[in-house]
């Protein structure tokens, strides 16, 4: 039998780098919506042994280099399992995009395994596994907007998040996390954006719409600076790079005028990636 399941995207509404820590990470607080532009993620026992994954994107690897791959052999090792396991991934999210396809993907990995093995193992373990993945992938194990802290691993769901109307500009650079981190000059030494006066102002987004990391990329990357400029222009009520980028958004007030908006962004952005597409804000399965 085999397991198919949609995995969101991602954006970070801010991402405050709070202070570097001893073992080489950094600890954050960062609010982390799920949005609904999915990657496809097929699951099934193998006769062969050990882990086979196929993809439809020459961009994405097929084997160890691919977190998916790492996902599936770190659950076979939790779990005890000795069947193989195929993977067949359809990539929509842009890869190297600062919207955690390769995280989504893994956890979807963990969930299906889960599930197909009738799940054996529980979701404190499969917490530990993802957070052993990487930081952003505890995030995808549930796929709810969630305040994020630590090095990501520590999350609290969030409630009343309006599903916000996005406008999504990638343009064709390809962005280093390890780089931006190694080049940030910490400041900040505490959280400054406090959840529950966002939760009262919810569309009050020029208080909150931070993002630490922009202070490296977008000097480096001056197109990014324009897009967030060109996206104010023509309608969004704020704008703001996720995660470590290079993937630039802007949240309208309408969906009609992201609509709009993303209509004349490909004509002018017409080296970008561009994405009409809403915030994942309501307490549902993100999961199709």
């Amino acid at each position: 039998m085999a397991l198919r399941v949609g995995t969101p995207a991602k954006i970070n509404l801010w991402l405050e780098i709070v202070r570097k820590r001893e073992d080489g990470y950094h600890d954050l607080s960062s609010l982390m919506l799920p949005v609904a532009v999915y990657d496809h993620v097929e699951v099934a026992w193998s006769h062969e042994g050990g882990v086979r994954l196929s993809c439809d994107s020459a961009e994405v690897p097929d084997d160890r280099g691919n977190l998916a791959w790492r996902a599936a052999d770190a659950y076979l090792e939790a779990a005890g399992v000795t069947r193989g396991v195929s993977i067949r991934l359809e990539k929509n999210i842009p890869v190297g995009a600062g919207m955690g396809g390769g995280s989504s993907d893994a956890a979807a990995v963990l969930l299906a395994l889960n599930r197909l093995s009738e799940n054996p193992l529980s979701e404190a373990v499969l917490h530990r596994l993802a957070v052993g993945l990487g930081a952003d992938v505890p995030f995808f194990l549930h796929c709810v907007p969630a305040l994020a802290t630590g090095i990501g691993e520590r999350l609290l769901p969030v409630h009343g998040i309006p599903d916000y109307p996005l406008l999504l500009v990638k343009p064709p650079i390809s962005v280093s996390t390890g780089w931006v981190y190694g080049s940030l000059k910490l400041t900040r030494g505490e959280s400054r954006i406090k959840l529950r006066s966002f939760l009262d102002r919810p569309w009050h987004l020029s208080e909150v719409l931070r993002n630490d990391l922009e202070t490296v990329t977008l000097n480096e990357y001056p197109q990014l600076g324009q897009i967030k400029c060109w996206l104010m222009e023509n309608g969004a009520v704020g704008s703001l790079m996720s995660g470590s980028g290079p993937t630039v958004f802007g949240v309208f007030a309408e969906q009609r005028l992201a609509d709009g908006a993303g209509e004349l962004a490909r004509r002018v952005w017409k080296d970008c990636r561009v994405d009409v597409t809403r915030v994942l804000g309501t307490p549902v399965s993100a999961r199709s």
